[in-house]
């Protein structure tokens, strides 16, 4: 990467001029509800000159950055990622017909596949880069290329699932019911529009409890040990509360603060019969949805970390646990994988299912690699929500996730 490749560009001066157009959940359910050709055409090219601006606007916010930094081997590797998805989004032609969306959706899938590697790069690059950035700063700069990822891959997401469920429409006789016939009339593209948080906890819940063997019940102490007893975990409140947003994304948030709490709680109390219970409340007001998941897992004493906020930090300057031997190793072998990191609870899924559950003992524990938190964070704020950890030293943690309720929030896309 050449200081005159990285620092001039006239093409990306221009598009990072452009002001992004941000969107709400409720004008995507809107616009995908009645889907023609027509309509789709116009999303394949909102779409291809949209993540052209987005990216745009992430090269131009990686320059600026320490030239240390930026020479990181991982840094450089997202940098010239971005290049290449800029030049090829900036080179695709215009989308007139049905069959050029088509080869656009082909296009864009592909490059999705390409960048699988980028959370865990820019993860381990910027955990190497913390002596050279205040932590305020690292950390405001990942949020940045994190909600900006996210946006790009849910409107990437969202048309090329219009477009599949359009052309299944199609196929049967029903044009135009485009988003409809993902799920009757529950899904728009990829937003399930009567989302409930009951089901998905006890999805969530139902998985976790598949895969004792994992390290999210084994006593790392004693690793030759029978599985701990797993806690049982009640569901409360509103419990039939529903609402518009992308299950894709809450589930990930819900999946790691289970796992979290069911890993504190079986640990804790790994030696009684009967664990304490976690509890998950739902609750639901005119404008917000809220979901509280307390544990009696004995709280967040760590040395290294100072608030319960820290762990939400990508910075090793607050958070020391970033430069664990295992956590840097599991990044390597991550940021090689041809399946990298989508940030999903299917890929996790994936991974045990490739690992033989009643031997992990010969193979180890799964890899503990310090995103899971951070991205939960950067989802819950993506539409406007928050996550806030409660630490009650010696008893246990009390999360909060807050999220909006009539999708009429932007994007929290930052220039």
């Amino acid at each position: 990467m050449s200081a005159l490749h990285f620092y001039q560009n006239r093409q990306m001066e221009l598009f990072a001029a452009k002001e992004t157009k941000r969107l709400t959940l409720r004008q995507l359910i809107f616009f995908g509800r009645s889907m023609n050709e027509e309509r789709l055409v116009k999303s394949a090219n909102y779409v291809r000159s949209e993540l052209t601006v987005r990216i745009a606007h992430r090269l131009r916010d990686m320059q600026a950055l320490p030239y240390i930094v930026v020479t990181q081997d991982e840094v450089a590797k997202v940098y010239d990622l971005y290049w290449t998805a800029f030049d090829k989004f900036r080179s695709f032609p215009p989308i007139t017909t049905m069959a050029e969306n088509i080869k656009f959706c082909t296009f864009v899938r592909g490059l999705l596949n390409e960048h699988a590697s980028v959370i865990p790069a820019l993860s381990l690059g910027f955990t190497f880069s913390s002596p050279y950035m205040p932590s305020d700063q690292l950390d405001s700069f990942m949020s940045r290329m994190l909600v900006s990822r996210i946006s790009r891959r849910v409107l990437a997401e969202h048309h090329i699932a219009l477009t599949e469920d359009f052309i299944k429409g199609s196929t049967k006789g029903r044009p135009g019911r485009g988003a409809l016939t993902r799920n009757a009339s529950t899904h728009v593209g990829i937003i399930q529009t009567e989302l409930s948080p009951k089901a998905s906890i006890e999805r969530c819940v139902d998985l976790l409890r598949k895969y004792p063997s994992s390290v999210i019940y084994r006593d790392p102490e004693n690793p030759d040990s029978k599985n701990v007893p797993c806690p049982r975990v009640v569901v409360d409140g509103h419990v039939d509360t529903t609402f518009a947003y992308i299950r894709e994304q809450f589930e990930y948030i819900i999946f790691e603060l289970l796992k979290n709490a069911l890993y504190a709680t079986s640990y804790r109390h790994r030696n009684e019969t009967t664990p304490p219970e976690i509890r998950a409340t739902i609750s639901t007001g005119s404008e917000e949805v809220q979901v509280r998941i307390s544990d009696q897992g004995g709280g967040l004493l760590e040395p290294d970390i100072s608030s319960p906020s820290d762990l939400f930090s990508f910075s090793a300057t607050r958070n020391m646990m970033r430069m664990e031997d295992d956590r840097i190793e599991a990044l390597r072998k991550t940021i090689l994988s041809p399946h990298g990191m989508r940030a999903t609870v299917d890929e996790q899924l994936e991974r045990w299912h490739e690992r033989d559950p009643e031997n992990v003992a010969s193979t180890g524990p799964l890899p503990r690699l310090g995103i899971g938190l951070p991205m939960s964070n950067i989802f819950a704020t993506y539409f406007g929500g928050s996550l806030r950890l409660v630490s009650l030293d010696g008893w246990g943690t009390d999360v909060h996730l807050k999220l909006p309720k009539l999708g009429t929030k932007l994007e929290g896309v930052e220039v």
